[in-house]
């Protein structure tokens, strides 16, 4: 095994074992609890959990699937946002090895993961998490030169604006609550780390994917309209995706026109 295969490696363990702590910020950070102490316990007997039954993914299987002491069952959340984390980690030192760029592109991937999870399972996106992400997404043009500060500024403002003037326009319209003003600060967050350039594409990806998911959820829960789905995973997944495959997906989409 050579050096780069080790380093692969290295930071894909690196992301698997902060995405245990991952999803201890997803679980406390709604709950306004820290996320330092006390020591991870089963939600459900409040058992601590032992070390080596908080191997990231590895425990899941051989526990499979419940906890040790009451044998209630773990949720797939886990293992899920473990591997998410770890294959996150992988793909950023593919791109950039070990560097600056590297720790920085992966806090705003954390910070899309944590989100995109809570909002999964509290229909909340924390002004702690999106706030916080905007300043460092301004930041880190400074720290990096990928866009410009203007582009970052732009983004941050127009991705707000834009949501925010939806959700203004749709309570006034039917004086019923539609998108939430969390989905506007978090696209203000993402304009910020990509640009404003960024935001058509990756609101269109997200309008689709939502789409196609939302349609199949509510078919699944037989509630009709009734079920709300929550459009931060998908804006989370839509900047990803243009994150690694931008350039790619934007020439995939110009040749079918051309």
């Amino acid at each position: 095994m050579d050096v780069f295969d080790f380093m692969a490696v290295y930071t894909f363990v690196f992301g698997l074992v902060l995405g245990s702590f991952l999803n201890v910020c997803i679980y406390r950070i709604p709950l306004k609890k820290s996320i330092i102490r006390p020591a991870s316990s089963c939600p459900q007997c409040g058992q601590k959990i032992r070390f080596y039954d908080n191997i990231p993914v590895i425990s899941y299987l051989i526990l499979m699937g419940r906890c040790r002491n009451c044998h209630h069952p773990i949720s797939w959340q886990y293992p899920v946002v473990e591997l998410a984390t770890g294959l996150l980690s992988l793909a950023l030192f593919i791109r950039y090895d070990l560097s600056f760029q590297y720790g920085v592109f992966f806090l705003f991937m954390v910070l899309l993961l944590i989100i995109s999870f809570i909002d999964l399972h509290h229909q909340l996106i924390p002004d702690v998490l999106s706030l916080p992400g905007m300043v460092a997404g301004f930041a880190s043009v400074f720290l990096l030169h990928h866009i410009s500060w203007l582009a970052s500024l732009l983004g941050l403002f127009i991705g707000y604006a834009s949501f925010y003037l939806i959700a203004v326009g749709f309570k006034y319209a039917t004086g019923k609550e539609g998108m939430g003003l969390g989905d506007a600060k978090l696209l203000g967050m993402i304009g910020a780390w990509m640009g404003w350039k960024a935001l058509i594409p990756v609101v269109m990806m997200s309008s689709l994917t939502g789409a196609v998911i939302g349609t199949a959820a509510l078919l699944l829960a037989r509630k009709g309209l009734r079920v709300r789905i929550p459009f931060g995973p998908f804006l989370s997944m839509g900047a990803m995706v243009y994150f690694f495959f931008g350039p790619q997906l934007l020439r995939w989409y110009l040749n079918l026109f051309m």
